[in-house]
C-alpha cells in the first residue's frame, strides 16, 4: 500500500495515471463516435433512438459511464497538478528563449487546450446528456441533435472545439505511450498509424455530424435549396 502511494505521489506515478486515464478516454471517444454514426442511418433517427434507449436502460452501461466520469475527473486533476508542479520547477528564467531547446508548443499549451475541452464538455453535456437523463421535457435524442445543430453558432463552436481536441490528442496519445515506455523503433510505425486515427479521423468523424445536420436538416438546408 505504501509503495503504491509513494508511486502515486511521485512525478512519474502521476504521469502514468495521466496516460492511462487519457488512453481510457480515447477508447470511450471511439465507442461514442461509433454509436453516433447511427445518426447517418437514414431512418429518421430510429436506430439512434434505440441506441440511446439501450444506453439509458442498461445498468452495465450506466456503471461504465460513472467510471468514465471518474476517469475525466482524475485526468483533469492530475493534469492541473502536473502543470503547477512543472511551473514550480522552472525556477530559472531564460533571457533568450529557443523553442528547440525547450518543451514543444503542444506540451506547453496542453493546459489551455484541456481547459477549452473542459468548457466544451460541460456545454456538450448540458445540451445532450443531462436533458436526456434528467429533464422533465422528454425530447428524443435525435430531436436534440437536429435542434442543436440547426444553430449556426453552436456548430461553429462545436467544430472549433473539435479542432482543439484533435490538437490535444495529437500530443497526448504519443506522450502517453512514451510515458508508459511502449514507444520504440519496433512499435513506432504502428503507433503512428493508430495516432493518425485518434487525432485526425475521430475528430473528423464527429465534425461530420454537425456539418451534415446543419446543411441537410437545419438552417443550412435553406441555403442549399436556394443554391447559395
Amino acid at each position: 500500500m505504501n509503495k503504491a502511494l509513494d508511486f502515486y505521489y511521485s512525478s512519474i506515478g502521476k504521469k502514468v495515471l495521466m496516460s492511462v486515464t487519457g488512453l481510457f478516454l480515447i477508447v470511450f471517444l471511439t465507442e461514442h463516435l461509433i454509436g453516433n454514426l447511427l445518426l447517418f442511418a437514414g431512418d429518421e433517427g430510429k436506430m439512434y433512438e434505440a441506441y440511446g434507449d439501450f444506453l439509458v436502460s442498461n445498468p452495465v452501461i450506466r456503471f461504465i459511464e460513472l467510471f468514465m466520469f471518474l476517469g475525466i475527473f482524475v485526468h483533469i486533476i492530475i493534469g492541473v497538478i502536473l502543470w503547477f508542479k512543472n511551473r514550480k520547477t522552472r525556477s530559472v528564467k531564460y533571457k533568450l528563449f529557443r523553442l528547440k531547446d525547450n518543451a514543444t508548443l503542444a506540451s506547453r499549451t496542453t493546459i489551455i487546450s484541456g481547459l477549452v475541452i473542459g468548457i466544451f464538455l460541460y456545454i456538450h453535456l448540458t445540451t445532450f446528456f443531462f436533458p436526456l437523463r434528467y429533464s422533465d421535457e422528454k425530447s428524443g435524442a435525435y430531436e436534440l441533435v437536429v435542434n442543436a445543430f440547426s444553430d449556426f453558432w453552436y456548430v461553429i463552436f462545436y467544430l472549433a472545439a473539435l479542432f482543439v481536441i484533435a490538437y490535444h490528442l495529437h500530443h497526448g496519445f504519443q506522450s502517453a505511450f512514451q510515458t508508459l515506455g511502449l514507444r520504440n523503433k519496433k512499435y513506432a510505425p504502428v503507433l503512428d498509424i493508430i495516432a493518425f486515427f485518434v487525432w485526425c479521423l475521430i475528430p473528423l468523424g464527429f465534425a461530420a455530424i454537425p456539418i451534415y445536420f446543419f446543411f441537410f436538416h437545419g438552417s443550412g438546408a435553406t441555403v442549399i435549396m436556394w443554391g447559395f
